[in-house]
């Protein structure tokens, strides 16, 4: 079977299957596989060669991605691909993860001659089906080196950090600021509508000024909408995201009074009942502080 352009990808979910689709689009054959039966069907019919475990995948592919919601499930795909008679495999390790999880996954893997590498990325579920992530690759340089049509295949940009672990550290200090300006988009635009602005018409006018952000400009139509359903990032997965930068900033003894201000405000969108919806929920926590009122409609689904 000729592998010349084919790449793994393991886990299926917001991130996985958008990437997985950009790689296509590039001409790539991409063999998938996640642990939910329906992700498989759904690539399936996208285009992809859906494989029956993680295993298969490593055996048909020379570089594989992994993008996986928790350490278990890291653990559990590390020992898998361990079972893949695959020496010289490249696994490109995407998740939000502890530093510590992914330092034992490259140790399982280098056991069998497996290289492990760290790049997490920067972009939401939504900018990831457009192409507009940055991967924060660390790790050995060659390795890198050798994935970067593949990188290109599903990002904007990508960046070589250095040794294995620096691209998660930097992860961290991205997504405090997405947490810190999520929340600012949602103060400023719940503020405008109690000031009696148009919500569509402030969003259009300070995206295009110098308080604008990229979570203003991602999240702010649906905050402007009300409406949170069509998740790019999960209230609930973020909250992992959440915890991970609190802890890596505890151990470097560093202050983070704006993190910690806003951090609170998730939680409630927990409480309210976002958690399988977007995490620009955090406007309608916002809203429903300053008393304005939501749509029967929508509150309902923020419920259920």
């Amino acid at each position: 079977m000729n592998t010349k352009r084919s790449v793994g990808m393991i886990g299926l979910g917001i991130m996985g299957s958008a990437m997985a689709s950009n790689l296509l689009r590039a001409g790539f054959r991409v063999v998938g596989y996640d642990v939910l039966p329906a992700a498989r069907r759904t690539f399936a019919r996208t285009g992809g060669v859906a494989a029956r475990s993680g295993t298969e995948v490593a055996r048909r592919a020379p570089i594989v991605i992994t993008s996986l919601p928790s350490v278990a499930a890291l653990e559990t795909v590390a020992s898998e691909l361990a079972r893949a008679p695959h020496p010289g495999l490249i696994v490109v390790e995407t998740s939000t993860l502890p530093l510590a999880a992914k330092e034992a996954a490259r140790r399982v893997l280098a056991r069998k001659a497996i290289t492990l590498l760290d790049c997490p990325l920067s972009g939401t579920g939504a900018q990831a089906r457009t192409k507009d992530l940055n991967v924060y690759a660390s790790g050995p340089r060659v390795a890198c080196n050798a994935c970067k049509g593949v990188f290109e295949g599903f990002s904007r940009a990508h960046y070589y950090l250095g040794a294995f672990g620096t691209g998660i550290k930097m992860k961290f200090i991205a997504n405090l600021l997405v947490a810190i300006h999520n929340v600012a988009a949602a103060e400023a635009l719940v503020l405008a509508k109690k000031a009696g602005l148009d919500p569509a018409l402030t969003l259009k006018v300070v995206s295009d000024g110098a308080g604008s952000s990229r979570m203003l400009q991602v999240r702010g139509p649906m905050m402007v909408a009300d409406d949170y359903r069509e998740a790019t990032m999960k209230v609930e997965v973020w909250q992992k995201d959440m915890h991970l930068i609190a802890d890596f900033a505890t151990q470097l003894d560093c202050p983070t009074p704006l993190f910690a201000t806003c951090a609170p405000i998730y939680t409630a969108a927990m409480a309210a009942g976002y958690a399988k919806q977007d995490s620009g929920s955090v406007g309608a926590v916002l809203g429903e502080l300053a008393g304005l009122a939501r749509t029967g409609r929508k509150r309902r689904a923020a419920t259920r």
